[in-house]
Protein backbone atom coordinates (compact mmCIF):
# COMPACT_ATOMS: atom_id res chain seq x y z
CA UNK A 1 0.00 0.00 0.00
CA UNK A 2 2.99 2.34 0.41
CA UNK A 3 3.12 2.56 -3.41
CA UNK A 4 -0.40 3.97 -3.71
CA UNK A 5 -0.41 7.57 -4.88
CA UNK A 6 -3.49 9.59 -4.16
CA UNK A 7 -4.43 13.24 -4.26
CA UNK A 8 -7.08 14.99 -2.19
CA UNK A 9 -9.12 18.01 -3.21
CA UNK A 10 -11.05 19.81 -0.48
CA UNK A 11 -13.39 22.70 -1.35
CA UNK A 12 -14.19 24.76 1.76
CA UNK A 13 -16.20 27.86 2.54
CA UNK A 14 -16.20 29.46 6.00
CA UNK A 15 -14.78 26.41 7.77
CA UNK A 16 -12.56 28.17 10.35
CA UNK A 17 -14.18 26.21 13.17
CA UNK A 18 -13.38 22.71 11.87
CA UNK A 19 -10.77 22.88 9.10
CA UNK A 20 -7.76 22.71 11.41
CA UNK A 21 -9.03 19.38 12.74
CA UNK A 22 -9.27 17.99 9.21
CA UNK A 23 -5.73 19.19 8.47
CA UNK A 24 -4.44 17.45 11.60
CA UNK A 25 -6.27 14.24 10.64
CA UNK A 26 -4.71 14.17 7.15
CA UNK A 27 -1.25 15.13 8.44
CA UNK A 28 -1.36 12.19 10.89
CA UNK A 29 -2.15 9.56 8.22
CA UNK A 30 0.03 6.48 8.02
CA UNK A 31 -0.35 6.82 4.23
CA UNK A 32 -0.15 10.48 3.29
CA UNK A 33 -1.39 11.97 0.01
CA UNK A 34 1.04 12.89 -2.76
CA UNK A 35 -0.83 16.18 -3.00
CA UNK A 36 -3.65 17.89 -1.13
CA UNK A 37 -5.26 20.93 -2.71
CA UNK A 38 -7.46 22.92 -0.34
CA UNK A 39 -9.72 25.31 -2.24
CA UNK A 40 -10.98 28.34 -0.37
CA UNK A 41 -14.32 29.04 -2.04
CA UNK A 42 -14.63 32.73 -1.17
CA UNK A 43 -14.61 32.39 2.61
CA UNK A 44 -15.27 35.51 4.67
CA UNK A 45 -13.89 34.16 7.95
CA UNK A 46 -10.38 32.99 8.90
CA UNK A 47 -10.40 29.97 6.56
CA UNK A 48 -7.89 31.57 4.15
CA UNK A 49 -5.25 32.03 6.86
CA UNK A 50 -5.70 28.47 8.15
CA UNK A 51 -5.12 27.09 4.64
CA UNK A 52 -2.07 29.29 4.03
CA UNK A 53 -0.50 28.22 7.33
CA UNK A 54 -1.02 24.56 6.43
CA UNK A 55 0.50 25.06 2.96
CA UNK A 56 3.54 26.70 4.56
CA UNK A 57 3.92 23.84 7.05
CA UNK A 58 3.48 20.92 4.61
CA UNK A 59 5.01 20.92 1.11
CA UNK A 60 2.34 18.48 -0.14
CA UNK A 61 -0.47 20.95 0.63
CA UNK A 62 -1.36 23.61 -1.94
CA UNK A 63 -3.82 26.47 -1.57
CA UNK A 64 -6.30 27.87 -4.06
CA UNK A 65 -8.29 31.00 -3.23
CA UNK A 66 -11.47 31.82 -5.14
CA UNK A 67 -13.26 35.17 -5.08
CA UNK A 68 -16.37 35.41 -2.91
CA UNK A 69 -19.48 34.99 -5.10
CA UNK A 70 -21.51 36.41 -2.20
CA UNK A 71 -23.58 33.30 -1.51
CA UNK A 72 -23.45 29.52 -1.21
CA UNK A 73 -24.22 27.65 -4.42
CA UNK A 74 -25.59 24.29 -3.28
CA UNK A 75 -24.57 21.26 -5.34
CA UNK A 76 -22.82 22.89 -8.28
CA UNK A 77 -20.68 25.41 -6.40
CA UNK A 78 -18.68 22.82 -4.53
CA UNK A 79 -17.78 21.02 -7.77
CA UNK A 80 -16.80 24.28 -9.47
CA UNK A 81 -14.39 24.83 -6.56
CA UNK A 82 -13.29 21.19 -6.79
CA UNK A 83 -12.28 21.64 -10.42
CA UNK A 84 -10.20 24.72 -9.58
CA UNK A 85 -8.23 22.42 -7.31
CA UNK A 86 -8.18 19.69 -9.94
CA UNK A 87 -6.58 22.11 -12.41
CA UNK A 88 -3.75 22.72 -9.96
CA UNK A 89 -3.15 18.97 -9.79
CA UNK A 90 -2.71 18.68 -13.59
CA UNK A 91 0.30 16.58 -14.44
CA UNK A 92 0.40 14.93 -11.02
CA UNK A 93 0.67 11.14 -11.11
CA UNK A 94 -2.07 9.45 -9.09
CA UNK A 95 -3.89 6.16 -8.64
CA UNK A 96 -6.83 7.62 -6.71
CA UNK A 97 -8.46 11.01 -6.38
CA UNK A 98 -10.34 11.96 -3.23
CA UNK A 99 -13.02 14.60 -2.71
CA UNK A 100 -12.90 15.36 1.03
CA UNK A 101 -14.89 17.86 3.09
CA UNK A 102 -13.21 20.27 5.49
CA UNK A 103 -15.27 19.55 8.61
CA UNK A 104 -14.16 15.96 9.22
CA UNK A 105 -11.85 14.22 11.66
CA UNK A 106 -10.79 10.58 11.45
CA UNK A 107 -8.35 7.89 12.53
CA UNK A 108 -4.71 7.98 11.38
CA UNK A 109 -5.11 4.70 9.46
CA UNK A 110 -8.24 5.80 7.58
CA UNK A 111 -6.73 6.17 4.10
CA UNK A 112 -4.42 3.17 4.40
CA UNK A 113 -7.31 0.92 5.39
CA UNK A 114 -9.56 2.42 2.70
CA UNK A 115 -7.14 1.72 -0.10
CA UNK A 116 -6.73 -1.83 1.17
CA UNK A 117 -10.42 -2.27 0.25
CA UNK A 118 -9.69 -1.18 -3.31
CA UNK A 119 -6.73 -3.56 -3.44
CA UNK A 120 -8.93 -6.44 -2.26
CA UNK A 121 -11.82 -5.63 -4.63
CA UNK A 122 -10.52 -4.95 -8.14
CA UNK A 123 -14.04 -4.00 -9.34
CA UNK A 124 -14.44 -1.28 -6.72
CA UNK A 125 -14.50 2.08 -8.50
CA UNK A 126 -15.87 4.49 -5.88
CA UNK A 127 -15.66 4.09 -2.11
CA UNK A 128 -15.59 6.09 1.10
CA UNK A 129 -16.02 6.04 4.83
CA UNK A 130 -19.15 6.24 6.95
CA UNK A 131 -20.15 9.79 7.89
CA UNK A 132 -21.09 10.00 11.56
CA UNK A 133 -22.18 12.51 14.16
CA UNK A 134 -21.18 12.37 17.81
CA UNK A 135 -24.01 11.32 20.12
CA UNK A 136 -23.16 11.08 23.84
CA UNK A 137 -19.54 10.37 23.01
CA UNK A 138 -20.31 7.69 20.42
CA UNK A 139 -20.00 8.01 16.63
CA UNK A 140 -23.43 7.34 15.09
CA UNK A 141 -23.99 6.95 11.34
CA UNK A 142 -25.81 9.97 9.89
CA UNK A 143 -27.84 8.39 7.08
CA UNK A 144 -28.68 4.74 7.60
CA UNK A 145 -31.31 4.73 4.85
CA UNK A 146 -28.92 5.34 1.95
CA UNK A 147 -28.93 2.69 -0.82
CA UNK A 148 -26.05 0.24 -0.75
CA UNK A 149 -24.37 1.74 -3.84
CA UNK A 150 -24.17 5.24 -2.34
CA UNK A 151 -21.07 6.89 -0.91
CA UNK A 152 -21.56 10.21 0.86
CA UNK A 153 -20.16 13.23 -0.96
CA UNK A 154 -18.07 14.28 2.04
CA UNK A 155 -15.63 11.40 1.56
CA UNK A 156 -15.34 10.00 -1.96
CA UNK A 157 -12.42 8.04 -3.37
CA UNK A 158 -12.24 7.30 -7.10
CA UNK A 159 -10.01 4.72 -8.74
CA UNK A 160 -8.39 6.42 -11.73
CA UNK A 161 -9.78 4.01 -14.34
CA UNK A 162 -13.30 4.53 -12.94
CA UNK A 163 -12.84 8.32 -12.83
CA UNK A 164 -11.91 8.30 -16.50
CA UNK A 165 -14.81 6.00 -17.38
CA UNK A 166 -17.44 8.29 -15.80
CA UNK A 167 -15.90 11.47 -17.20
CA UNK A 168 -15.46 13.16 -13.83
CA UNK A 169 -18.16 15.03 -11.90
CA UNK A 170 -21.08 17.16 -13.08
CA UNK A 171 -21.31 20.72 -11.77
CA UNK A 172 -24.89 20.44 -10.52
CA UNK A 173 -26.93 19.04 -7.63
CA UNK A 174 -26.95 15.26 -7.88
CA UNK A 175 -23.26 15.00 -8.76
CA UNK A 176 -22.68 12.59 -5.87
CA UNK A 177 -25.31 10.14 -7.15
CA UNK A 178 -24.70 10.49 -10.88
CA UNK A 179 -21.05 9.53 -10.44
CA UNK A 180 -22.04 6.25 -8.79
CA UNK A 181 -24.78 5.48 -11.30
CA UNK A 182 -22.40 6.06 -14.21
CA UNK A 183 -19.80 3.90 -12.49
CA UNK A 184 -22.27 1.03 -12.06
CA UNK A 185 -23.37 1.43 -15.68
CA UNK A 186 -19.72 0.99 -16.66
CA UNK A 187 -19.35 -2.21 -14.64
CA UNK A 188 -17.75 -0.79 -11.48
CA UNK A 189 -18.91 -1.34 -7.93
CA UNK A 190 -19.56 1.53 -5.49
CA UNK A 191 -20.13 1.26 -1.75
CA UNK A 192 -19.38 2.69 1.68
CA UNK A 193 -16.89 1.17 4.11
CA UNK A 194 -19.25 0.78 7.06
CA UNK A 195 -16.54 0.08 9.63
CA UNK A 196 -14.38 3.08 8.70
CA UNK A 197 -16.02 6.00 10.45
CA UNK A 198 -15.40 9.72 10.13
CA UNK A 199 -16.71 12.36 12.51
CA UNK A 200 -18.49 15.13 10.61
CA UNK A 201 -18.59 18.05 13.01
CA UNK A 202 -21.39 19.86 11.22
CA UNK A 203 -24.52 17.95 10.25
CA UNK A 204 -24.98 17.57 6.48
CA UNK A 205 -27.01 20.45 5.10
CA UNK A 206 -26.65 22.59 8.22
CA UNK A 207 -24.92 25.40 6.32
CA UNK A 208 -27.98 26.00 4.10
CA UNK A 209 -30.68 25.02 6.56
CA UNK A 210 -32.79 21.86 6.50
CA UNK A 211 -35.50 23.15 4.13
CA UNK A 212 -33.04 24.34 1.49
CA UNK A 213 -31.04 21.13 1.85
CA UNK A 214 -34.08 18.89 1.24
CA UNK A 215 -35.16 21.04 -1.71
CA UNK A 216 -31.65 20.71 -3.13
CA UNK A 217 -31.86 16.93 -2.70
CA UNK A 218 -35.22 16.82 -4.48
CA UNK A 219 -33.82 18.85 -7.37
CA UNK A 220 -30.81 16.53 -7.47
CA UNK A 221 -33.18 13.56 -7.82
CA UNK A 222 -34.87 15.32 -10.73
CA UNK A 223 -31.55 16.04 -12.47
CA UNK A 224 -30.49 12.43 -11.94
CA UNK A 225 -33.67 11.26 -13.68
CA UNK A 226 -35.61 9.62 -10.86
CA UNK A 227 -38.89 7.98 -11.85
CA UNK A 228 -41.85 10.08 -10.58
CA UNK A 229 -43.52 7.04 -9.02
CA UNK A 230 -40.30 6.06 -7.24
CA UNK A 231 -39.98 9.66 -6.03
CA UNK A 232 -43.55 9.62 -4.71
CA UNK A 233 -42.82 6.57 -2.56
CA UNK A 234 -39.51 8.08 -1.44
CA UNK A 235 -41.34 11.18 -0.17
CA UNK A 236 -43.99 9.00 1.44
CA UNK A 237 -41.34 6.97 3.25
CA UNK A 238 -39.68 10.16 4.52
CA UNK A 239 -43.06 11.36 5.74
CA UNK A 240 -43.39 8.32 7.99
CA UNK A 241 -39.78 8.23 9.17
CA UNK A 242 -39.10 11.93 9.91
CA UNK A 243 -40.36 13.89 12.91
CA UNK A 244 -41.57 16.80 10.74
CA UNK A 245 -42.83 17.18 7.17
CA UNK A 246 -39.80 19.26 6.16
CA UNK A 247 -38.06 16.32 4.48
CA UNK A 248 -40.90 14.97 2.30
CA UNK A 249 -42.20 18.46 1.47
CA UNK A 250 -38.73 19.73 0.57
CA UNK A 251 -37.93 16.66 -1.50
CA UNK A 252 -41.22 16.86 -3.35
CA UNK A 253 -40.98 20.58 -4.04
CA UNK A 254 -37.36 20.32 -5.19
CA UNK A 255 -38.27 17.50 -7.58
CA UNK A 256 -41.32 19.34 -8.95
CA UNK A 257 -39.38 22.59 -9.34
CA UNK A 258 -37.09 20.84 -11.80
CA UNK A 259 -40.04 20.33 -14.13
CA UNK A 260 -41.44 23.83 -13.56
CA UNK A 261 -38.10 25.54 -14.20
CA UNK A 262 -37.13 23.18 -17.03
CA UNK A 263 -33.81 22.43 -15.36
CA UNK A 264 -31.46 20.43 -17.63
CA UNK A 265 -31.18 16.76 -16.73
CA UNK A 266 -28.50 14.15 -17.16
CA UNK A 267 -28.01 12.11 -20.34
CA UNK A 268 -31.02 10.11 -21.66
CA UNK A 269 -29.21 6.77 -21.40
CA UNK A 270 -28.46 7.44 -17.73
CA UNK A 271 -32.10 8.35 -17.06
CA UNK A 272 -33.28 5.15 -18.75
CA UNK A 273 -30.87 3.12 -16.61
CA UNK A 274 -31.95 4.88 -13.39
CA UNK A 275 -35.65 4.41 -14.07
CA UNK A 276 -35.25 0.79 -15.13
CA UNK A 277 -33.49 0.01 -11.85
CA UNK A 278 -36.08 1.94 -9.83
CA UNK A 279 -38.99 0.12 -11.50
CA UNK A 280 -37.27 -3.16 -10.57
CA UNK A 281 -37.12 -1.95 -6.98
CA UNK A 282 -40.81 -1.02 -7.01
CA UNK A 283 -41.59 -4.51 -8.29
CA UNK A 284 -39.46 -6.01 -5.48
CA UNK A 285 -36.91 -7.34 -7.95
CA UNK A 286 -33.11 -7.21 -7.49
CA UNK A 287 -31.84 -3.78 -8.51
CA UNK A 288 -29.25 -1.13 -7.83
CA UNK A 289 -31.58 0.17 -5.11
CA UNK A 290 -32.04 -3.20 -3.44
Amino acid sequence: MSKVRYIIITPVRNEEKYLQGTIESVASQTLRPALWVIVNDGSTDNTRNIIDRAAAAYPWIKAVHRADRGFRKPGGGVIEAFYDGYALAAGEAWDFIVKLDGDLSFDSTFFERSFERFETDGALGVGGGTICGLREGVLVEEAKGDPAFHVRGATKMYRRACWEAIGGLVKAPGWDTLDEIKANMSGWRTYTFRDLKLHQHRHTGAAEGLWKDWVKNGLANYITGYHPVFMFFKCLKRGFSEISLTAPAGLGWGFLSGYLKRVPRTEPDVIRYVRREQVKRLLLQPSLWS
